[in-house]
């Protein structure tokens, strides 16, 4: 299957934006061409498993290095800056990685199963718009999804009817998220609270499902995920936040220029993190891994 690409339509979004200044434009669509350049070298990459998430790690900071400061940071109008949280051109970036890779090059434990790998439509709850005076075929099933930043799932099919035999039935698609992740540059408190409530309706629906926040870069103090439903936070570049002291003197062209041998040195300081991304496929490998246990086994361990 072909691997979803929500980043290079975001910048293909950003291309059909009226408020780009027109100077910005050529960056943008050079982007559009370093994006090809970008995700052909990572389906190039060969290698062990290990091997290939190291250089594919490296391919994503060369690329977002490239985003960050050379599309964004140095453009010399302020709108890519400003709205970047609103064009989502960077987590995107993570976004479109993460399906190349969890694949069975990396991930040789996925084989064979029938899922559907990458930002995926997921099912989250089922109700019925119906009434006793005014009946509706099938009981009026309708199904409530959710986007998902990144999932592995399986397509779901739901018929719904008021006979056995099934006749004049409502059939509905949508997907079983098994993982789901989030995908944040930065997380906050508020952020994080938000996560909570999600990994909760994830689970409430797909009982055995697992929820992960990917996040770059740290901008609260750490709570503790224990009384949550989120399995885990995983720091990809295992940094804070520049303070906001700093990043206040980003909002204008001429400060960004003042500033930008210390953003560069900040960003190539703290990488993407192949010991990161290595965590992640091992909770996926561990969940793929997860057989049920055989009773001669539990009997000798004395647990399970």
């Amino acid at each position: 299957m072909t691997p979803a690409t929500p980043h290079l339509d975001k910048l293909r979004s950003v291309l059909e934006n009226d408020k780009l200044p027109d100077a910005d434009k050529p960056r943008v669509e050079q982007a559009v061409a370093r994006h090809r350049e970008w995700t052909g070298a990572l389906d190039a990459v060969v290698g062990t498993p290990q091997e290939r998430i190291t250089t594919m790690v490296a391919l994503l900071n060369e690329y977002r290095l490239y985003i960050d400061v050379d599309l964004v940071f140095d453009s010399p109008h302020d709108f890519l800056y400003r709205q970047k949280g609103q064009l989502k051109l960077d987590n995107s970036v993570i976004e479109e990685f993460l399906p190349r890779l969890v694949t069975p090059d990396v991930l040789p434990e996925i084989a064979g199963h029938e899922v559907v790998v990458g930002p995926t439509t997921c099912f989250s709850s089922v109700y019925f718009s119906t009434s006793l005076e005014a009946p509706v075929a099938g009981g009026g099933l309708e199904v409530r999804s959710k986007n998902q930043d990144f999932a592995i799932g399986k397509k779901l099919f739901l018929k719904a009817s008021h006979d056995a035999a099934f006749s004049n039935a409502v059939t509905k698609e949508t997907h079983i998220g098994f993982v789901v992740c989030e995908c944040k540059t930065n997380l906050d408190k508020t952020m994080f609270q938000e996560a909570c409530a999600t990994a909760h309706d994830v689970k409430a629906a797909v009982s055995g499902a697992r929820y992960f926040l990917l996040c770059e870069w740290l901008d609260m103090t750490p709570l503790s995920t224990a009384p949550t439903d989120i399995d885990e936070i995983l720091l990809l570049r295992k940094a804070k936040r520049i303070n906001s002291n700093v990043r206040k003197k980003y909002a204008t062209f001429a400060g960004r220029q003042a500033n930008r041998a210390a953003y560069v040195k900040h960003l190539a300081a703290n990488p993407f993190r192949v010991e990161v991304f290595e965590r992640f496929v091992g909770h996926i490998r561990g969940i793929l891994r997860n057989d049920a246990p055989v009773e001669s086994d539990v009997l000798a361990r004395g647990f399970f």
